[in-house]
């Protein structure tokens, strides 16, 4: 708090609200970089037989980890930037150049998914008993948060400029703006005839 006396706290305010979009497309990101299925594996007949089940905790919580810096990292510009002039410009710039940076990578990190699954996100094999019961083909779903992933940039993108044009229009209003009113003419004084008799 004594770090944002008597400062704007617009900078950090809009960081902030930026983070909330960018956090959900750094989840997608770091999910399709960083999530695989606990695989084990043993022999059987002279032939390796594995199975795949869930993620671990420590593979989830690394995922959250990751997901958590991006919008960390801008909340952070949004706080130095209450310090430096146009300091609302630098986070809304911020918030899009995370936004692109934390996504530049989705569609290979989306192939690499679907070679740690190849049973599909539903882990189970094409040939089992409960195949009827798989929502979603192998890469099926590694498609549709890559999608979501790019989407939620564009949120972001979006949310950035269209604050950042706001603010603009605002600035630009308070300056140039307020037009002076004319000084209204001045107003005649009126008082009662003289009623005073003439001098004799």
């Amino acid at each position: 708090m004594r770090f944002l006396r008597g400062r704007s706290r617009a900078p950090l305010s809009i960081a902030a609200f930026i983070a909330i979009p960018l956090f959900f497309s750094s989840l997608m990101s770091a999910t399709l970089a960083l999530e695989k299925p606990y695989k084990i594996e043993w022999m059987r007949a002279g032939h390796i037989v594995a199975t795949w089940h869930d993620p671990t905790t420590a593979n989830i919580a690394q995922i959250w980890l990751w997901a958590s810096v991006p919008p960390l990292v801008l909340v952070i510009v949004g706080l130095i930037a209450t310090r430096i002039p146009f300091g609302f410009y630098v986070s809304c710039a911020a918030g899009i150049v995370i936004a692109m940076a934390t996504v530049h990578k989705t569609a290979i990190w989306a192939v690499h998914h679907t070679l740690r699954y190849p049973n599909g996100v539903d882990l189970i094999p094409a040939g089992s008993a409960y195949a009827g019961s798989n929502r979603y083909d192998p890469g099926q779903w590694e498609k549709q948060a890559l999608a979501t992933a790019l989407s939620l940039e564009h949120w972001t993108i979006g949310v950035a400029l269209a604050a950042a044009l706001v603010m603009a229009i605002i600035q630009f209003r308070r300056r140039f703006g307020r037009v002076s009113a004319p000084a209204p003419p001045p107003i005649e004084s009126i008082h009662a005839p003289d009623i005073t008799s003439p001098g004799v």
